[in-house]
């Protein structure tokens, strides 16, 4: 069954965390035959066009783009674009599948997967896709009557599509080097005192500017106090900003080892696995560390998203005991120290909290999705 497996396309798109997931599954199938040969499909401007060479992968695009919900003079001629690419991306979807041949195409989310999967699926070739969020887009719900199967997060997201027998809970694949150390290894490793909770912050790109105000008072609160370890990722556009706003506070964090603030936090399989709680957004790359770790979150989804996927992201690790969820109209530096200090001054609930976050986690969701492609080749 494995030896059918010689030419896999994945076409994916938009943010990392659509192209991660199909760069994971690509690296098991090498494992499991270094023979494979992949061709990565997506958008000419996506992030994917830089990633996925740097990962060292073939990489081909089709002419596709988004639609915008907006009657703007600019936003109707982005549309009138994306049209014209929707009629033209079908032909050049056939034509890469005539060239591959694969024996397989994976989606593994963003609009650039659509053409190749709806045209593979025309063309009898075995189709899946792989949604990381808890309610499946746009693009998803376009390709369910087409695709062979729908691999999902978690078994709650069964109940958002209209055909749940093609539904199978995968989880979604975290990079392995999430695993290679333990907790305790990883705590050493950062210098954190034995004992001392570490708190893990960062929020992305989407509306980092007007929360990492916001850190900047939870920072200055903390300097007061130094209640536990703290490791915030600013942004590259942040970092100097809140460095100037802490200053203005009369915080230098020379005076702080505790406190450290970071332009980027390079090393996050360390940081996150060492974490008693991670303070962050609601995306789905996050939402999979975080279950696959077991590590208590306090989440502010980011309201800026289509559909308002973080919310319903988060409040699937909520409902659960895994996290706790502010929304960002009700946040500020006060109410997010409060928050985060009744967590991990309660090692109750933060045991409680790591217990419901691992419940939901799914370590193998590489290999899962692998014996699920394998299942539709068959």
């Amino acid at each position: 069954m494995e030896a059918s497996l010689k030419k896999v396309i994945f076409t994916c798109g938009g943010t990392a965390g659509h192209v991660n997931p199909a760069i994971a599954l690509a690296q098991l199938m090498r494992e499991k035959d270094p023979e494979t040969e992949f061709l990565f499909v997506g958008a000419e401007r996506g992030l994917e066009k830089d990633l996925i060479p740097k990962a060292g992968y073939d990489f081909r695009t089709v002419h596709i783009s988004s639609f915008h919900r907006s009657f703007k003079p600019r936003e109707i001629r982005h549309n009138l674009v994306s049209v014209g690419n929707l009629l033209r991306a079908p032909g050049e979807a056939r034509a890469i599948l005539r060239q591959f041949r694969p024996d397989v195409v994976i989606g593994t989310g963003g609009y650039a997967s659509f053409p190749m999967v709806k045209a593979a699926a025309k063309a009898g070739i075995p189709t899946a896709v792989h949604e990381s969020n808890m309610v499946p887009g746009l693009t998803t719900e376009m390709l369910e009557p087409f695709a062979d199967r729908i691999m999902v997060g978690f078994e709650a997201c069964r109940e958002h599509y209209r055909h749940p027998e093609k539904v199978i809970v995968t989880g979604t694949p975290v990079r392995r080097d999430f695993f290679h150390l333990t907790k305790a290894q990883a705590k050493r490793r950062l210098g954190v005192e034995d004992g001392r909770p570490l708190l893990v912050s960062f929020w992305g790109s989407l509306g980092a500017s007007g929360m990492n105000r916001q850190m900047a008072d939870f920072l200055a609160l903390e300097a007061a106090k130094e209640p536990f370890h703290h490791i915030h990722g600013a942004g590259k556009d942040g970092y100097p900003v809140l460095l100037k706003l802490l200053r203005e506070k009369g915080v230098d964090l020379a005076d702080h080892p505790a406190l450290q603030v970071r332009e980027y936090i390079y090393d996050m399989a360390a940081v996150m696995r060492a974490a008693d709680l991670v303070l962050c957004r609601a995306g789905a790359s996050t939402i999979s560390e975080l279950t696959a770790l077991g590590v208590p979150a306090l989440i502010v989804p980011s309201p800026y998203v289509t559909n308002n996927h973080q919310e319903k992201n988060a409040r699937v690790l909520e409902n659960a005991g895994g996290a706790a969820v502010l929304l960002e109209k009700d946040c500020s530096g006060q109410a997010l120290f409060q928050a985060a200090c009744g967590i991990l001054h309660d090692g109750a609930r933060r045991a409680s909290m790591e217990r419901a976050m691992s419940a939901l986690g799914i370590r193998d969701a590489t290999e899962r999705i692998y014996q699920t492609v394998l299942e539709i080749c068959q």
